[in-house]
């Protein structure tokens, strides 16, 4: 009879190991994506360092990735503004000079908005 417990208790022991080991590797891992997946529409304020054009290519989305000291940003690239601040920064990358931006060096843009995490205003 206490030969039957002993075996009853190991069995019960190596099911709830067995069911942990399992409980563990079989979670699915959320993909990080190192894109755009979403963008915002809101102004950047922040002085831009440098400008990436991504295409899309689900599940990235079609963005202007404006890169500053904070961080880069997912925007959408349909925005008149936007627009405005490629044409720029190419035609001036052409003659060598920097973007000078006379906006103030801080954004309402929340952490959201970065890369691989930003949201989507479609």
């Amino acid at each position: 009879m206490e030969t039957r417990r002993t075996l009853m208790r190991s069995l019960a022991v190596a099911v709830v190991i067995a069911s942990m080991i399992w409980t563990t590797t079989a979670q699915v891992q959320k993909p990080k994506y190192s894109c755009c997946t979403k963008v915002l529409r809101d102004k950047l304020t922040d002085p831009i360092i440098n400008i990436r054009l991504q295409p899309e290519s689900l599940p990235c989305v079609r963005a202007v990735i404006f890169e500053t000291e904070q961080g880069d940003f997912c925007i959408d690239p349909r925005q008149s503004w936007v627009k405005e601040i490629v044409k720029q920064f190419f035609s001036s990358a052409q003659r060598n000079k920097p973007l000078t931006s006379t906006a103030p060096p801080t954004s309402s843009i929340s952490d959201q908005t970065h890369v691989g995490g930003a949201t989507q205003d479609k």
